[in-house]
């Protein structure tokens, strides 16, 4: 039995296994550019964040209708549960499917097929965070917004995904305000490859309450100290740091400095089809290479519940909780 978390940093998008790609390919008459699954893994191989976005949207092409929103949430949230995650705060990229004519209803109706039947067929409670594309327009993010008006009881909060550098948290004041005034939660990507300037604008002109990533906070001592005085959790995701050379390898990952400094970090998977492992294996993965004690793993999974937006449900954080500090170690 896994040890108990939350994941805060996942792309339902990022999570396309190559089989179901091939598979809503050929249900969609959708040729995809590879001979087979294999020569698909291979092309999953990156130099940096970049040349990860242009595979993560190249094969968006083979999701076209509910159903298969909906395959792609129930394959995640199986996979997810099978590694201990019992609830689970879902980034979606609605922009890059507005671009291929999709609707935001086709969606966000299908990705709530599988979440409304999360807890009754995983035992994973979930929510669904709307992400505005960082490298198109504060336009085009309003725009978004509007269009999700009518489905704001399905999405709890929105974020900031994609390219950062370049795209400074600034661009999206205007957005990140009429978000609030609609009651939504507020997160953002920031401090992944940009500077830690991005994440005290994330939190300064944003708002937000969480920050996404967030790894080079450590460059600035007075960012890291404002960090752990205010306790703003940090949702980091270390095998994705690796697969895009954020870190060279997991054994130099700040993880236990950022703990060691009373950071409020949360360990997370971000895009698992793509980096190479879902919740539990980054978990695995961080305990192996990094050494972390069993208490160390315990207080990462306390604090992904105590990060999550539950407060509608204080009662399910508490339980959720003694599920965590109940848990024996094998």
């Amino acid at each position: 039995m896994p040890l108990p978390k939350a994941e805060l940093h996942l792309h339902i998008e990022g999570t396309l296994e190559p089989e179901l790609a091939f598979e809503l390919a050929a249900r969609n008459g959708v040729e995809l550019p590879y001979a087979d699954t294999d020569a698909l893994r291979e092309a999953y191989r990156f130099e940096d964040l970049q040349s990860f976005l242009n595979l993560y949207y190249e094969l968006m092409a083979v999701l076209r209708t509910e159903r298969d929103f909906e395959d792609l949430a129930q394959a995640y949230l199986a996979r997810a549960a099978a590694q201990g995650v019992r609830h689970a705060e879902i980034f979606f990229d609605p922009q890059a499917h507005l671009a291929r004519g999709l609707s935001m209803g086709t969606v966000v109706e299908g990705l709530s097929r599988a979440l409304d039947r999360s807890e009754a067929d995983h035992g994973v409670s979930t929510q669904l965070i709307l992400c505005f594309l960082r490298d198109e327009s504060a336009e085009l993010a309003m725009a978004t917004l509007d269009a999700a008006k009518p489905y704001l009881d399905r999405i709890v909060g929105v974020g900031l995904d994609s390219a950062e550098v370049g795209h400074p948290p600034m661009k999206f004041r205007e957005v990140y305000e009429a978000a609030a005034a609609l009651g939504l939660r507020r997160v953002a990507h920031a401090g992944e490859e940009g500077p830690p300037e991005y994440i005290t604008d994330a939190l300064d002109v944003l708002g937000v309450e969480r920050v996404d990533h967030g790894l080079r906070c450590m460059e600035s001592p007075e960012l890291v100290e404002r960090l752990v005085r205010d306790r703003v959790p940090l949702t980091l995701c270390p095998l994705s740091n690796v697969r895009l050379r954020t870190v060279d390898t997991l054994a130099d990952h700040p993880l236990p400095a950022m703990l060691d400094a009373g950071l409020l970090c949360t360990v997370n998977s971000d895009d698992p089809a793509y980096f190479g492992g879902y919740a539990g294996d980054n978990f695995r993965a961080v305990r192996e290479a990094l050494g972390l004690t069993d208490d160390r793993l315990r207080e990462l999974a306390r604090n992904s519940f105590v990060a999550s937006f539950l407060e509608h449900d204080e009662e399910r954080r508490t339980r959720y909780l003694a599920e965590v500090e109940a848990y024996e170690f094998p």
